[in-house]
């Protein structure tokens, strides 16, 4: 399999434009509907359905995890763009909070856009929730926090759904999804996930936006030169080459662009040694093809891609990639540009030998794209993006953060 479609590029990219748009389209009219009766003026001056305001509450609810100090709120903060609000690479959880993760967390903001998991005519994975698109839907993504052991750490679909009798809004909940809700565990768990669904479906903090080039593509807004010299980088093919994958125009429907085709790419991102579970030498996460996800472990062509994030607000990021190597976001684009021509900047050298793409197996490194600019280049050659270059592009991204207030 050609690299390039692994990672979501090539002839296809038509039929993935034509994918976004009707998803942005569904989702908007996801977004129009109702989901049942008025949960109060709160919900009604919000703009929020009775089940979207209740899952407005279990979102922030610390209640619902083992240890009683964990909500969804607490690794995606509304206040950083839904995504936390630290600097760990991985994030803490379990009853006594001191389990440590295995990936870092990923924005929610734009995701009631995604398409499902498909491969498209050329059999290039696109769409699907988690960093690896394993979960079909919003709701079905928001199962694991409430089980998973290293986060809210529930021994069962049971312990959450006792845990919802004993909230101050159970009687919501009755009322919203039927008095009897409660008396079959799978459904009662399952209309609280569906309940996150609908809220960030539903709520334009999810989705607003509202960023200065969101105004600019509007007219009402001017970037400013840098602003627009990171903009030209960005989109220059032979260049950032950012927009081959974190696309940056209008959908053919007029759609404000979400900076993500919804591919899959394999970057060969260094390992990161902040994780736990990377002491123990044979640990590998490889995305597509586990250990998450066990439905394609045989396709090893797939092995260490991660689906492509959107950008909007990633100058807010505090860490970057699927296992928050970098911390901050100038290292970020520095390592895109200088991967190829100055890898001892990055990968431990062992006798002499610069160990690229440690972060693999070695049978699965020649998945790793080198075939697009800004990787196909060779040491001693020069970078895509020089300093300066990297400055604007920067200034550019900055752009897309959400709440742009003019000056």
């Amino acid at each position: 399999m050609n690299k390039s479609n692994v990672g979501g590029h090539g002839p296809s990219r038509a039929v993935r434009a034509l994918a976004w748009s009707l998803a942005v389209l569904a989702a908007c009219v996801l977004s129009a509907c109702g989901g049942g009766s008025d949960s109060g003026a709160a919900a009604q001056e919000a703009g929020l359905s009775a089940v979207a305001a209740l899952g407005e509450k279990i979102f922030s609810d610390a209640s619902l995890s083992a240890s009683g100090g964990q909500s969804c709120a607490s690794c995606h903060n509304p206040a950083h763009a839904h995504a936390q609000n630290n600097a760990f690479s991985v994030q803490l959880g379990g009853p006594n909070l001191d389990i440590s993760g295995f990936r870092a967390v990923p924005s929610l903001r734009y995701l009631s856009f995604n398409p499902v998991f498909s491969f498209d005519a050329e059999g290039t994975p696109i769409g699907g929730f988690n960093r690896d698109g394993r979960a079909q839907s919003l709701a079905e993504q928001a199962q694991r926090p409430f089980l998973a052991p290293h986060e809210m750490a529930n021994a069962s679909k049971a312990d959450v759904v006792a845990r919802l009798t004993q909230t101050s809004y159970v009687d919501e909940f009755r009322k919203v999804f039927g008095a009897a809700v409660f008396d079959n565990t799978d459904e009662a768990f399952d209309r609280a996930v569906f309940a996150l669904q609908r809220y960030q479906i539903e709520d334009s903090g999810f989705h607003p936006f509202d960023s200065k080039y969101d105004l600019f593509l509007a007219g009402k807004a001017q970037l400013n030169a840098a602003e627009l010299r990171g903009l030209a980088l960005f989109n220059n093919p032979a260049k950032g080459n950012c927009a081959a994958c974190h696309t940056s125009a209008r959908g053919a429907d007029g759609s404000p662009p979400l900076f993500t085709d919804f591919s899959f790419d394999n970057l060969g991102v260094p390992r990161d040694s902040a994780i736990p579970a990377t002491a123990d030498a044979s640990y590998f996460d490889l995305g597509l093809c586990g250990p998450d996800r066990t439905d394609l472990a045989s396709r090893a062509e797939l092995c260490g891609a991660f689906k492509v994030p959107t950008l909007r607000n990633v100058a807010t990021r505090k860490v970057f990639f699927h296992n928050g190597r970098f911390g901050n976001l100038r290292d970020a684009l520095r390592f895109y540009v200088r991967r190829d021509t100055n890898p001892e900047e990055w990968y431990p050298t062992v006798g002499g030998v610069v160990q690229k793409f440690d972060d693999l197996p070695p049978q699965y490194r020649a998945n790793v794209n080198t075939s697009e600019a800004p990787y196909n280049r060779q040491p001693g050659m020069a970078p895509a993006l020089t300093e300066n270059e990297i400055d604007d592009v920067m200034q550019f991204l900055g752009t897309l953060n959400d709440g742009y207030q003019a000056q």
